[in-house]
């Protein structure tokens, strides 16, 4: 964990320990997602009419933003505060995204669970990533890639 990101906290463990717990969450997010397209492709040998286009498109794009917001939660909880920021902007147009999708898109009931499973990890990390121990952040990485 890096030093600037902690300093403004009285208790650095407890700063780490929820990093861990975003981690954790998007970490289930990501390995759901990639399930949901592992079964869609046997699905769609097995039982087609259990599998439909919007099923497809919905469950590729998933698996791939799961990955972006992995890579942000791994950068987050390494210290970087930008990536905190990005973190926090994806999980909020994803918990939108989710919620759109969930009331307009005609998706099969198996995936309706699995969606509203990712909202609900999503939800979880957006509490965590915009509690006080997180919004104390200050952006003083700026010339650092990340």
């Amino acid at each position: 964990m890096d030093k600037k990101l902690t300093a403004n906290h009285a208790n650095p463990q407890k700063v780490s320990s929820a990093f861990h717990l975003v981690r954790r969450l998007i970490g289930a997010y990501l390995v759901i997602s990639w399930l949901t397209v592992a079964v869609i492709i046997i699905l769609s040998l097995v039982a087609p009419n259990q599998v439909n286009s919007e099923a497809w498109v919905r469950g590729i794009i998933v698996a791939i933003t799961s990955i972006l917001t992995f890579v942000f939660a791994n950068r987050t909880a390494a210290g970087k505060p930008r990536a905190l920021l990005r973190l926090r902007i994806v999980v909020i147009v994803l918990l939108i995204a989710f919620t759109a999708v969930l009331f307009f898109l005609p998706l099969p009931v198996w995936m309706k669970v699995e969606q509203y499973i990712c909202t609900a990890l999503l939800l979880m990390t957006a509490i965590l990533i915009f509690r006080p121990i997180f919004m104390r952040y200050k952006e003083e990485g700026r010339s650092e890639s990340t």
